[in-house]
C-alpha cells in the first residue's frame, strides 16, 4: 500500500501529497502504539491464563492429594478390620462368645453388614448381622463355591490371607438397595486353613464411615468400576461451576474398584491481584534474601569465635597436659608434638616435628626392631593393640626410661586415614613403685612364713590324729587276733588278718610320714609334686578308714564313681585328708541316728563325677553327703573360720584346711542343704591331661 501511494504522489497535487505523507507518518506511528499494546496484552493475557492454569493445577493437585489420602484411610480402615477379624474368639469352643464379639464388633463398624464364620468346606456355621442396615440372612444362592464368595475364599486360601470379593447389589427389605462387597480371612492354625471368617461390607456406608469426615465442601466421592459405573456414591454440596475429578485405582487383593473424587470449583479471577501479587513477592523475597545474608554473616562471625575459642582451650589442654601427644603421618615422620611429650624426652618441637628417620629419642640399640615394626604397621600388616604396649625411649642426655604407648588411627574431616595419633606415658616411676611393692611383698611373704612356724604344732597334731588312730586300731585289733583263750597258736587265717593288719599299719605309718611332710611343705610354702591319681584311687585309699569308723557308729556307706573320668591333677596327701575330714564330718553329724527309731537310717554318700563341662572337664567333682541334722544358718556363716568348732573335743581346723588345701590347687568347696536333710559338701580338682603325670607347681 505504502509502495502504491509512493507512485501516484507526483500525479498528486502537492496539497496532497503532504497530506499522504502526513497519514503514512501517523500510520506508522500507531501501528507500533497497536503492536506494543498487542505485546502488552498478550503478556497480560498469557499471565491471566498462567494464572489460571497454575489455579487449575493447584485445585487438581490438591483434589489428587485428597483422593490418595482418601484411599489410604480406607486401606487403613480395612486393615484394622482385617485386625480385629483376626482377634475375634475361636468359634469352635465358644460359639456364643464369638457371636457377642461379632456383634459388638458389627455395632461399632457401620460399615459392616454381616459377619459369617464358615468351614473349611465353606459351609457357613454361625453367622452375626448388623443392627444398622436390616440385612436379611443370607440365601443360598451366594452359598456355594463357585460364588463370588467361594471364588475369594479360594484365592484367600491360595494366598493364605484375606480376599476381596467382587461388588454385587443387595436388595434390602426396605424397598431400596445397596452395593455389597466380602471380605473372606482364612483361619489359618498350624499352618493349615481351618475356615474362614466372611465380611460383608456396604459400600456406601463405608464412604460415609471412612471418607466422610475429612471430605471438604463441595467435593463428591464415589466408587466406580473400570469402565465408569458407579457403584456408590457420597455427594457433597456443589459449589461453584467448574468440576475437576481425580481418581484413584483402589486395588484390593481379588478385587480392584476405582475410587473417584469430584471438586466443584468456581472459575479463578487472578487478574486485579497478579501484578500486586508478583511485585510483593519479589519485595518480600528481596528482603528475605537481605535477611538471610546478614543472618549467615551473623553465624559466620559466631562460628569464627566460637572456632577461636575451642581452638585456644584445646591448645590450653594440651599444653596442660601430662600424657605426652604424638601425630604421626603414613610414612611415619611426626607432624605434632605436645609440650609434655617435648619435655619427657628433652627435645624441641621444632627438633621433632618433620625430622629425618629415626626420630632421636629411639634408643640406638633398638632402632633397627623399631624400624622392623614401624614399617609393618604402616603397610597395614599389624595394627597396635588397643590396650597399648610398652616401648623404651631414650632422652637428650641418653637415659633410657620405659613408656606405654597407645596409638589410633587419625581421622579426617572426611573420614580418610592420615595417620597415627598416640599418647605416651612415662611409667619409670610406675615400674619403680611395682619393684618396691614387690620387694615389700617379698618380705610380708617371709614374714607370714614365719608366723606359720607356730601353728605347725596344732597343725601336725591335727592331722596326725586320724593315721594315728587307724594305727592303734589295727594294732589293737592284731593283738585280740593273737590272744587265743587256750594259748594255742593262732590259726592260718587269724595270721593272714594280722599280716593284713600289720601292713595297714605300715601304710598308716607311711601316711603319718606323708602327713608331716605335706603339712611342713605346706607352712613353707615350697613347690610340692602334683601327680596324676585316678578318683578311685583317692576313695580307696580312705574307704578302709571310713569303713571301720562307719561300722562302729552303724553308717551304711554308698560310692559312686563315674565312668570313663580321668585323672585328677592333685597331692595325693592332702586331697585323702580332705576326704577323710569331710567324712568324719558326715558320720559325727549322723552319731546316735541308728539308735533313733524315729529318724532316717543313717547313710552316708561319696560321689565323683564330671564337672560342668562337656564330655572332656578341665575339673572334677567331689561330693560327700550325708542325712543327718543339718547345719544351722548362724554355725553355716563361721563354718571355714579357723578355731571355730562346736564340739568339744575338736579344734577347728578341719574345714579351714580343707579349703586351704582345696583352693591350693584352685578348686572350690562349698556346702548346701541335702536333698530331703543333712547336708551335702562338694569341691572341685582339676583333671590331669592324658599325657601329664606330674608337673611341679608353687
Amino acid at each position: 500500500m505504502s509502495r502504491s501511494v509512493l507512485l501516484l504522489l507526483p500525479r498528486l497535487p502537492p496539497r496532497w501529497v503532504g497530506l499522504a505523507r502526513r497519514g503514512l507518518g501517523a500510520w506508522r506511528r500507531w501501528s507500533l502504539w497497536v503492536l506494543l499494546g498487542a505485546l502488552v496484552a498478550g503478556v497480560l493475557v498469557t499471565l491471566v491464563w498462567l494464572a489460571g492454569r497454575y489455579e487449575a493445577s493447584q485445585v487438581q493437585d490438591r483434589l489428587d492429594r485428597d483422593a490418595a489420602e482418601a484411599v489410604a484411610d480406607l486401606r487403613t480402615a480395612l486393615l484394622r478390620d482385617v485386625h480385629e477379624l483376626r482377634a475375634l474368639s475361636s468359634p469352635t469352643g465358644t460359639p456364643l462368645a464369638w457371636e457377642g464379639e461379632a456383634s459388638e464388633l458389627l455395632s461399632r463398624r457401620h460399615a459392616l453388614a454381616r459377619l459369617e464364620w464358615r468351614d473349611a468346606q465353606l459351609h457357613v456355621r454361625l453367622q452375626a448381622l448388623s443392627p444398622w442396615h436390616g440385612m436379611p440372612a443370607r440365601g443360598k444362592e451366594r452359598d456355594g463355591a463357585h460364588s463370588e464368595t467361594g471364588l475369594a475364599c479360594n484365592n484367600a486360601r491360595r494366598l493364605m490371607g484375606p480376599s476381596y470379593a467382587s461388588s454385587y447389589f443387595q436388595p434390602l427389605p426396605i424397598g431400596v438397595g445397596a452395593e455389597m462387597m466380602e471380605l473372606c480371612l482364612p483361619l489359618i492354625d498350624g499352618g493349615r486353613v481351618q475356615g474362614f471368617v466372611v465380611a460383608t461390607y456396604v459400600l456406601q456406608s463405608l464412604l460415609t464411615e471412612v471418607v466422610a469426615p475429612q471430605l471438604r465442601h463441595g467435593q463428591e466421592v464415589s466408587f466406580t468400576e473400570a469402565d465408569g459405573t458407579r457403584l456408590a456414591l457420597l455427594a457433597g454440596q456443589r459449589r461453584g461451576s467448574r468440576v475437576f475429578t481425580a481418581r484413584q485405582l483402589f486395588d484390593l487383593p481379588g478385587n480392584a474398584l476405582v475410587l473417584r473424587m469430584d471438586g466443584w470449583h468456581a472459575a479463578p479471577s487472578v487478574f486485579p491481584n497478579v501484578l500486586t501479587a508478583l511485585v510483593t513477592a519479589m519485595s518480600i523475597a528481596l528482603v528475605s534474601v537481605v535477611l538471610v545474608l546478614v543472618r549467615d554473616m551473623r553465624r559466620r562471625l559466631r562460628a569464627e569465635r566460637e572456632l577461636a575459642e575451642a581452638l585456644a582451650l584445646r591448645k590450653a589442654m594440651e599444653n596442660s597436659l601430662v600424657t605426652g601427644l604424638r601425630a604421626r603421618d603414613l610414612q611415619g615422620q611426626v607432624t605434632y608434638v605436645n609440650p609434655a611429650f617435648c619435655a619427657m624426652v628433652g627435645f624441641g618441637a621444632a627438633e621433632l616435628v618433620g625430622c629425618s628417620f629415626p626420630p632421636p629419642y629411639w634408643p640406638p640399640e633398638r632402632r633397627e626392631d623399631y624400624s622392623r615394626l614401624q614399617h609393618a604397621r604402616l603397610s597395614r600388616q599389624a595394627s597396635p593393640p588397643a590396650q597399648g604396649y610398652e616401648s623404651l625411649f631414650m632422652r637428650r642426655d641418653g637415659t633410657r626410661f620405659p613408656v606405654m604407648v597407645y596409638e589410633a588411627p587419625l581421622i579426617d574431616a572426611k573420614g580418610a586415614h592420615t595417620g597415627w595419633m598416640g599418647s605416651i606415658l612415662d611409667v619409670s616411676e610406675q615400674r619403680r613403685a611395682e619393684e618396691l611393692s614387690r620387694t615389700t611383698h617379698e618380705r610380708l611373704q617371709a614374714t607370714a612364713r614365719l608366723a606359720t612356724v607356730g601353728e605347725m604344732a596344732s597343725l601336725l597334731s591335727h592331722e596326725l590324729n586320724q593315721p594315728l588312730a587307724a594305727i592303734a586300731s589295727y594294732a589293737s585289733g592284731s593283738l585280740n587276733l593273737l590272744q587265743t583263750p587256750d594259748g594255742a597258736p593262732p590259726a592260718a587265717q587269724d595270721l593272714a588278718d594280722v599280716q593284713e593288719a600289720l601292713q595297714r599299719i605300715a601304710a598308716q605309718a607311711g601316711r603319718a610320714g606323708r602327713v608331716i611332710k605335706s603339712v611342713h611343705d605346706f607352712v613353707r610354702r615350697r613347690a610340692r609334686t602334683r601327680e596324676a591319681v585316678a578318683p578311685q584311687e583317692l576313695l580307696e585309699a580312705v574307704l578302709p578308714i571310713v569303713r571301720l569308723q562307719a561300722r562302729k557308729l552303724q553308717v551304711e556307706v554308698e560310692v559312686e564313681v563315674e565312668d570313663g573320668l580321668p585323672p585328677a591333677l592333685c597331692d595325693r596327701t592332702m586331697v585323702e585328708q580332705v576326704l577323710l575330714n569331710l567324712t568324719r564330718n558326715a558320720m559325727q553329724a549322723m552319731e546316735g541316728q541308728a539308735q533313733d527309731a524315729s529318724a532316717a537310717s543313717p547313710l552316708l554318700r561319696l560321689r565323683v563325677r564330671r564337672a560342668a563341662g562337656g564330655a572332656a572337664p578341665r575339673w572334677l567333682e567331689f561330693g560327700v553327703a550325708d542325712n543327718g541334722s543339718g547345719i544351722p544358718a548362724e554355725v553355716a556363716q563361721r563354718l571355714f573360720t579357723p578355731f571355730f568348732t562346736t564340739r568339744a573335743e575338736g579344734m577347728g581346723l578341719g574345714l579351714s584346711l580343707c579349703r586351704t588345701v582345696v583352693e591350693q590347687h584352685g578348686g572350690h568347696l562349698a556346702h548346701a542343704p541335702g536333698a530331703g536333710r543333712g547336708t551335702f559338701f562338694v569341691f572341685t580338682l582339676p583333671a590331669a591331661p592324658v599325657a601329664d603325670a606330674s608337673f611341679p607347681t608353687t
